[in-house]
């Protein structure tokens, strides 16, 4: 069976189109991916495979280019042919959802991989793997799913007309954008439109997720992110509307916040991180509060865990507590939470149920500098930023680690450098490399390659603990207690 044959076989199978359709079909993928080069005979077997063979005849037909960004843009509009319009999906969501939520939630996030919205096969070359600490089993990946940049493609971007639309990558205006060089493709892109209070959001899942049915919930409006008593509401909604997801926020801070600063979102999923199964080590109940279940978690950032029947109740002691800490300073630990008018202190706040109950994690954050660390005073220090320097986002602070792709050729060359092989160490990995090979001199080629992941998981938890703000407990009750408890 020929390529475009083979894949309007496909669609019908998995779309709304008939048999009826085929000519039409036929005709349309003729359009796209043109026919100089004939109609040659496939042996794929899936759409996505199918959708790769079209656009390499897309390309030598000269239809479109060969960068990957010119590739994804046509991709997205092949697989935008097994995808209903918008109005269609949300249709089908919410009248599925009235019948089962979990139903409605498995069917979008299925199509949302049919249609390779969700890119399985980059998402595969991640390289993943648990460590154990003092803190329980920490989670590594090294992120190699999104493609680096080809030159070329740099190169022709900067020769493109600036365009301003959409305004980033998370507005509404994504949805069935064609893409271009410089913003990714989104033909076959579709948003839930969700509730929340008086405000309407969007729900959708990542294309290149890190953990179990990564989901973004989003502003319909291009608005900056902001920590606020409107925040605990609306995470505490969304735990209702998506039964069985956690969410959360980066906070809305540089330094210490995400890396869209510019546009008001949460991450959602179906994953138990680190840092929900770690143990409470500090109980306490705080005044005027007494139906809250309040405590210091065992984690190595400074993290109040709340849990209650009550979303009333637990919005709001999480606005007390950011109102507290916002203007809390204590000299003594090096919080420092204002220099002149420019504020240092938010929150990364997390929402999920927990038997029922309602559960609110409050990550205190702070973002000043200092001469000695002039990136941030709990930001990862200077000597564990061979590992990890970039920001300490949501993701992280609940203990699975984004690591950069240099990681993963860089990794190896520390593996032979303790193997006394050839080897072409990056002079920022000698230190932490030359400590390896002191603490293991039992370093065999069985063994090096668990070494080094144990060793980054050990790094990864030294980055959490720089980024914590209280590195005591006692300091961490001051705070509590200024608050107001009842007992301790």
């Amino acid at each position: 069976m020929t390529v475009i044959d083979a894949f309007v076989t496909k669609v019908i199978e998995l779309s709304d189109y008939t048999e009826q359709d085929a000519s039409y079909l036929f005709n349309r993928v003729l359009a796209l991916v043109g026919e100089a080069s004939g109609n040659p005979d496939s042996q794929s077997k899936t759409l996505i495979d199918l959708k790769e063979d079209l656009l390499d005849l897309a390309v030598a037909n000269g239809k479109v280019g060969a960068l990957i960004e010119e590739r994804d843009c046509l991709g997205a509009e092949l697989m935008n042919f097994i995808t209903p319009i918008p109005s269609k999906v949300n249709e089908y969501f919410w009248k599925t959802y009235e019948q089962s939520p979990e139903k409605a939630i498995a069917d979008f996030y299925d199509l949302s991989q049919k249609n390779d919205y969700i890119k399985l096969a980059a998402i595969a070359k991640n390289i993943a793997f648990k460590t154990p600490s003092k803190y329980g089993d920490l989670e590594i990946t090294i992120n190699l799913s999104k493609p680096e940049k080809d030159p070329k493609a740099i190169a022709a971007a900067k020769l493109m007309k600036n365009s301003s639309y959409p305004q980033c990558q998370l507005c509404m205006e994504n949805e069935g954008y064609q893409g271009r060089l410089d913003h990714p493709a989104r033909a076959n892109h579709r948003i839930i439109r969700l509730p929340l209070g008086d405000e309407e959001w969007g729900f959708q899942y990542s294309p290149y997720a890190y953990f179990n049915e990564h989901s973004i919930v989003l502003n319909t409006q291009h608005v900056p992110m902001v920590i606020s008593q409107k925040t605990f509401e609306q995470l505490l909604d969304i735990v209702d509307w998506l039964p069985g997801y956690f969410v959360g926020s980066n906070a809305d801070l540089p330094i210490v916040g995400g890396s869209i600063l510019t546009h008001n979102h949460y991450q959602a999923g179906r994953h138990v991180f680190p840092m929900e199964v770690a143990e409470i080590i500090e109980s306490f109940t705080f005044e005027g509060f007494e139906r809250v279940e309040a405590g210091i978690v065992n984690w190595p950032m400074s993290v109040l865990r709340l849990t209650a029947d009550s979303k009333a109740d637990l919005v709001a002691l999480a606005e007390q507590i950011r109102l507290a800490w916002r203007d809390y300073s204590d000299s003594q630990a090096d919080i420092v939470a204002y220099t002149g008018d420019t504020p240092h202190h938010t929150i990364t706040p997390i929402a999920r149920r927990q038997h029922g109950r309602f559960q609110l994690d409050l990550v205190l954050r702070d973002n000043h500098t200092s001469p000695e660390h002039p990136d941030g005073v709990y930001h990862p220090h200077a000597d564990v930023q061979h590992i990890k320097k970039e920001n300490i986002g949501l993701i992280e602070v609940m203990g699975l680690a984004i690591l950069p792709p240099r990681l993963k050729d860089e990794l190896l060359e520390v593996e032979k450098y303790l193997l006394n092989q050839y080897n072409e160490i990056a002079d920022y990995h000698k230190e932490w490399a030359d400590q390896l090979k002191e603490t293991h001199p039992d370093v065999s080629l069985e063994n090096v390659s668990e070494i080094v992941h144990q060793a980054v998981g050990q790094t990864f938890a030294r980055v959490l603990e720089d980024a914590g703000v209280y590195k005591n407990p006692a300091d961490f009750m001051r705070f509590v207690e200024s608050i107001g408890i009842v007992n301790v």
